[in-house]
């Protein structure tokens, strides 16, 4: 699950990340493919914002980008706020994906260390459970993404619909 940081990842438009487990225009989650195999990829790429690692961190827990199977650390950009369908241009090499959703943490987390699942779930104000472990996007146009790399957002046309698991 853990990926580990290099000097760029290439984006390929309708798969994914080139190399990862995960690439393909349909699912390639074990539990999803044993469901139904021709899904459409809805998480062909990960991402986590930063500011979650922070709040790990000063919880006692020892995480590093990649560690927790995502594709893009992103800072300073609330994934989780952002509604279904937003775009983000990644990078100088027109990378662009598009939100389709929220990771739903699995129990491999627990594989990094005890406890690390719950910390990535809260209960909002009403009690509703809140998934903080990033978001899920498919690739629109492929492209090269390196650290550092600038984050263009671009938000849908109004109305806004919520960010669910996918």
């Amino acid at each position: 699950m853990s990926k580990h940081g290099c000097d760029a990842i290439t984006l390929l438009a309708g798969l994914g990340v080139e190399g990862d487990t995960h690439a393909g225009e349909t699912v390639q989650h074990r539990s999803r493919v044993a469901r139904d195999p021709t899904q459409p990829n809805l998480r062909q790429v990960h991402l986590i914002h930063s500011e979650l690692h922070d709040e790990l961190r000063s919880g006692g827990f020892e995480v590093a980008p990649g560690q927790m199977g995502e594709n893009v650390t992103t800072r300073g950009v609330d994934l989780l706020g952002l509604p279904i369908g937003t775009r983000l241009r990644l990078g100088a090499g027109g990378a662009l994906i598009e939100i389709t959703g929220l990771r739903n943490p699995c129990k491999q987390l627990e594989g990094i260390q005890a406890g690390l699942m719950e910390a990535t779930l809260d209960r909002d104000e009403n009690g509703e459970l809140v998934r903080k472990a990033g978001v899920m996007a498919v690739v629109l146009e492929g492209g090269e993404v390196r650290p550092g790399d600038p984050i263009a957002v671009e938000l849908p046309a109004a109305p806004h619909r919520a960010l669910e698991p996918v």
